[in-house]
């Protein structure tokens, strides 16, 4: 009786080994199975990101955030230190030396400003031009307080206007380029000419620098115009525009509570004309529309007559 019980317990020993052994088999097939893989999950607030590397069978992490800054934690918290746009790129590397990369591109604390520039992380700036195809927005305006339209023009502009119908095609070509420091560039391609007032042409060149007079109806041309080495520009949002105007008492208007755009020296941005400075109504991440004013009439040397709203966008 004794041996019985001794063969019994003998019998379910081994078999609890065998489940054992075989329990451990499995695990250890179910551990060879599973690829090697990596993805990114992230959440936002503000400038603070949390990402997660989501991976399996990975051995060690790199992280590069974009704003030249690592980390090798499986799941790090970062910090930037200015609003913008960033790539953020994932290396992980398993047991036997293999690896892979997954990346994520990241808009942080995106303003207005960080819109006009590109933010601080792109070195190229962000680079504009007048929209050919225009938009329902874009038209020819009084300098009035109201930036009434202009009954002798054709609003809202049509696409292609500057070039079909004024043949001044070249307008639409000119790239105007902001850096996130406040630098500027301006690129007049290869003629050499900028769209400008007619009259201002007049005023400071005795016409010698009207290049195509294609706008005369309207007091539009393009005219000779050498961009500023190293210019820069100043962005004021909730500000105060004053300016000439023909409506204005005293002959000058304020337009209150707007986001402007300044330049250094001589430079400007779209239109050429006495007055540099302009306002800008509407911008995002690939279009912009700004006002620009005018001075046509040669009653009022110098003295805003109109305003040209016109769409920008980005070029790539």
């Amino acid at each position: 009786m004794r041996k019985k019980y001794v063969y019994l317990l003998s019998g379910l020993c081994f078999s609890v080994l065998l489940t054992i052994v075989s329990c451990n088999t499995d695990d250890d097939e179910a551990k060879s199975v599973i690829p090697f893989t990596a993805d990114i999950y992230h959440s936002v607030k503000g400038k603070k990101v949390a990402f997660h590397g989501l991976t399996n069978n990975a051995a060690s992490w790199k992280w590069d955030f974009g704003d030249g800054t690592e980390s090798t934690e499986q799941n790090p918290v970062h910090v930037y230190g200015e609003a913008g746009y960033y790539t953020a790129v994932l290396t992980v590397t398993d047991n036997s030396g293999a690896t892979i990369a997954k990346e994520v591109e990241l808009a942080l604390d995106i303003t207005p400003y960080v819109l006009l520039t590109g933010g601080a992380n792109d070195a190229d700036g962000k680079t504009w031009r007048i929209s050919n195809g225009h938009s329902g927005n874009d038209y020819f305006a009084n300098s009035d307080a109201d930036l009434s339209p202009f009954e002798g023009a054709p609003n809202p502009l049509p696409g292609g206007i500057f070039g079909s119908g004024l043949g001044m095609a070249e307008v639409y070509e000119d790239e105007f380029t902001f850096y996130f420091d406040g630098s500027y560039g301006h690129d007049v391609k290869d003629d050499g000419a900028a769209f400008s007032g007619l009259l201002y042409q007049f005023v400071t060149t005795g016409g010698a620098g009207i290049v195509n007079d294609g706008g005369s109806d309207f007091g539009l041309c393009t005219g000779l115009f050498e961009p500023e080495t190293d210019a820069t520009f100043t962005y004021a949002e909730n500000d105060t525009m004053t300016t000439s105007s023909v409506y204005g008492e005293g002959g000058a208007i304020s337009y209150e509570g707007v986001t402007t755009l300044d330049f250094s020296g001589n430079e400007f941005i779209g239109l050429k004309d006495f007055e540099n400075k302009v306002i800008l109504q509407d911008i995002s991440s690939n279009s912009m529309r700004l006002v620009m004013f005018l001075a046509a009439s040669q009653d009022y040397i110098g003295i805003n007559t109109n305003a040209v709203i016109l769409t920008f966008e980005t070029v790539e």
